[in-house]
């Protein structure tokens, strides 16, 4: 029982210095980024959102599971933008027409930005499409989130909830 135990607290202990440290990696990843408007122009980077619960997703208009969140990021963004939440859908499309086709036929109410140079994604070590990142109000990163499952949206909002209470 007492090997038992060490195992477990020896295993916890390593699971909580792999966290620290991806933390601090995605924080500075997150100031590599230079993010712009769907037309080019600068806007912020997602340091400046320290102070806030920040919901950065990557997504593009050939991504079927990026049409299935959108609803879910619109009813996130009208819930707990006054509680906290910053969301800002990262567009990773060649073409910004293609963005703004996509974003004709599915209506935001959160920001939208552009990472033309990819160099965010690049930063983020992006894998799947779409990929978010939810960020706490100090800017470290809390959770990944790969790929899109409506079953998966109230896991999401616990989560989101629990780190705007904190």
């Amino acid at each position: 029982m007492m090997k038992l135990i060490i195992l477990f607290l020896f295993s916890l202990k390593f699971s909580l210095i792999g966290i620290s440290a991806q933390a601090d990696h995605i924080e500075q990843a997150s100031t590599a980024c230079q993010l712009t408007t769907l037309d080019g122009k600068t806007t912020y980077d997602l340091q400046e959102l320290k102070g806030k619960v920040v919901y950065v997703d990557f997504w593009a208009s050939w991504c079927p599971p990026c049409v299935k969140s959108f609803p879910f990021l619109n009813q996130l963004e009208h819930d707990l933008k006054d509680k906290g939440l910053h969301i800002v859908g990262v567009n990773l499309d060649e073409k910004p027409a293609d963005a703004q086709a996509f974003l004709a036929n599915n209506p935001v109410d959160f920001s939208i930005v552009a990472d033309a140079s990819k160099q965010c994604a690049k930063a983020f070590e992006l894998m799947a499409m779409p990929t978010s990142y939810l960020i706490d109000k100090k800017g470290n990163v809390r959770h990944i989130h790969q790929g899109f499952r409506s079953d998966e949206s109230k896991q999401l909002r616990t989560l989101i909830t629990q780190l705007l209470m904190e």
